[in-house]
């Protein structure tokens, strides 16, 4: 695999999260980016929320622009802590809540995977397989 993922990785991604995500009975949409956080591939279900396409989108580059899952800024950024605000930065593209994860070779971040559509665990968990079908593909 390269230092970067390409095009044809991150439709192997969306197709794994796309079918955790019919599994569940749910509609989503799908951005896979690069580690920059932008955009390589973006797949909206049928039906899936308008709001989520851009959602997912900032889910992706989030994971990247911070280097984290997006679900750890939740508990820093209510008010009175560290990061309080920080959804409000970044031309409000910043997400404090889960669904956008980086991928990861040799401690690197070589793209991102951002998920909306359902409630926040369910966005975690269809991303969660994107994560796991990448993990697959680099062992």
């Amino acid at each position: 695999m390269s230092d970067a993922i390409n095009l044809e990785t991150a439709k192997v991604l969306i197709e794994a999260a796309e079918a955790e995500a019919e599994s569940m009975g749910l509609r989503m949409v799908i951005t896979v980016a690069n580690p920059e956080g932008n955009l390589i591939a973006q797949h909206r279900m049928d039906d899936a929320w308008l709001a989520s396409v851009d959602i997912s989108r900032n889910k992706a580059y989030t994971a990247a622009a911070l280097q984290t899952p997006t679900h750890e800024l939740a508990e820093p950024t209510t008010p009175g802590e560290s990061l309080w605000g920080l959804q409000t930065t970044d031309e409000n593209r910043l997400v404090v809540f889960g669904g956008g994860y980086p991928l990861e070779v040799d401690g690197e971040i070589v793209g991102t995977v951002g998920v909306s559509g359902g409630e926040v665990s369910e966005d975690m968990a269809v991303a969660s397989a994107a994560v796991e079908r990448f993990e697959e593909l680099v062992e």
